[in-house]
């Protein structure tokens, strides 16, 4: 099921399949063009201008908030939580990410996590967050990209509680091994998920 995610590092992913999509571009290694980029929010880790313009071409798509699209040039879609748009067959929503506990990514910002649709599988992309309680209102997911890092995010026992909440089919760990966070946190949330939900921790390509 993870065949076609690679992790490339932090929350940055590259699926590929029926389109080549990127979140959060975040240095990025190889030039590449994506047919769609996903960027959940502005901090300079997810909404990097200069890595964005690696992978775009002239017919890239960039979905993402209003904050961000100022900083970026193209054919940009602007969502805010609850917006659902198709791009090229690609179904997206766009949900809400924040925290509860800490004042990093307030609500009031109007930032976003996505749950999109590419070959056959319904993906959720949680961004900058924590333990929610739309989570629980996520269904039929099949793969969760979860923050597991603590400090500006969730913590891995945190982002266990999120995922017995969302239910998918595979969890996998993100935001972690750049800025804050560390293998021991992806293996933390691995074992605390053990026996309940698949986890598939990445290695960064």
């Amino acid at each position: 099921m993870t065949k076609n995610i690679h992790r490339i590092g932090h929350d940055t992913f590259k699926i590929t399949g029926e389109k080549i999509i990127y979140t959060d571009p975040f240095k990025i290694k190889k030039n590449d063009t994506a047919d769609l980029i996903l960027v959940t929010h502005e901090h300079y880790d997810h909404c990097s201008p200069d890595d964005i313009k690696k992978i775009q071409g002239k017919h890239t798509v960039i979905v993402t908030v209003a904050d961000c699209a100022k900083k970026l040039s193209g054919n940009i879609k602007i969502v805010k939580p609850g917006d659902k748009i198709n791009v090229e067959g690609i179904e997206i929503e766009a949900v809400p990410a924040y925290n509860t506990n800490k004042q990093f990514h307030t609500k009031d910002k109007g930032w976003v996590g996505f749950i999109f649709k590419t070959n056959g599988m319904r993906i959720y992309l949680a961004g900058d967050t924590d333990h929610i309680p739309e989570m629980k209102h996520f269904k039929n997911i099949d793969i969760a990209l979860l923050p597991v890092s603590g400090t500006y995010v969730m913590s891995a026992d945190e982002a266990v509680r999120a995922a017995l909440d969302i239910n998918p089919k595979v969890a996998i760990p993100m935001h972690y091994g750049s800025i804050v966070g560390n293998a021991a946190d992806a293996k933390n949330f691995a074992e605390g998920l053990k026996g309940k939900i698949e986890v598939a921790i990445l290695s960064e390509e």
